[in-house]
């Protein structure tokens, strides 16, 4: 369970419902459904852009997406609210990037959408979806973004029982973490189980 420590050198717990939804590997089968429909709606997307020659070929589709949204209307209030990000959409057209950065958007949401579906690298997948959610809105695209951007993060966050029902299970296990890896864990294992027995005869 997850824990922080206070001014007072206390250790605090998280809720019970917290550290049940994120911690808890029966929450997976609670996880499962948000996370095949999450990585449906990046496939389905990312699928139908990679068979369009607008996002493949020309990036003529990204270039309308991002005329529109620098376009500053007879209302005088433009899509993109802040004007850094705007000044970097500007600077994608002026340098004519539209025509590759298409082909990563259309590739980067069915891997997205994949990855998610069969539970590969879970968290990761969710903090790409939950990018690439967060860059639509921040052009001044609302649509379903809000939403996946939301549910995209919770799978981050959910990483370690969010894939749990998928290819995970495997995957962590046999090449663990960068801050886990596998070998820490079974050299943990180890160690417990000599300690037991010592433990026990102890008493």
């Amino acid at each position: 369970m997850a824990t922080a420590i206070s001014r007072k050198g206390e250790l605090i717990q998280d809720p019970p419902l917290i550290s049940w939804l994120f911690n808890d590997t029966r929450a997976a089968w609670l996880w499962l459904p948000v996370r095949i429909w999450v990585g449906y709606q990046w496939l389905s997307a990312g699928i139908e852009k990679i068979g369009n020659p607008a996002w493949m070929q020309t990036g003529a589709a990204l270039k309308g997406f991002f005329t529109g949204a620098v376009a500053v209307p007879a209302s005088g209030k433009a899509p993109i609210a802040f004007a850094w990000y705007r000044t970097f959409i500007q600077m994608l057209i002026s340098t004519q990037s539209y025509t590759w950065f298409a082909k990563v958007v259309s590739v980067g949401e069915v891997l997205v959408g994949v990855a998610l579906i069969l539970g590969v690298f879970t968290g990761l997948a969710g903090f790409f979806g939950a990018f690439m959610n967060w860059n639509y809105i921040m052009a001044g695209t609302a649509s379903t973004n809000a939403l996946l951007l939301v549910l995209g993060f919770l799978l981050l966050i959910a990483w370690k029982v969010s894939g749990y029902l998928g290819a995970d299970y495997f995957i962590i296990r046999l090449i663990g973490t960068p801050w886990w890896p596998t070998g820490t864990a079974k050299e943990r294992a180890r160690t417990t189980n000599k300690a037991q027995p010592a433990a026990a005869h102890g008493n």
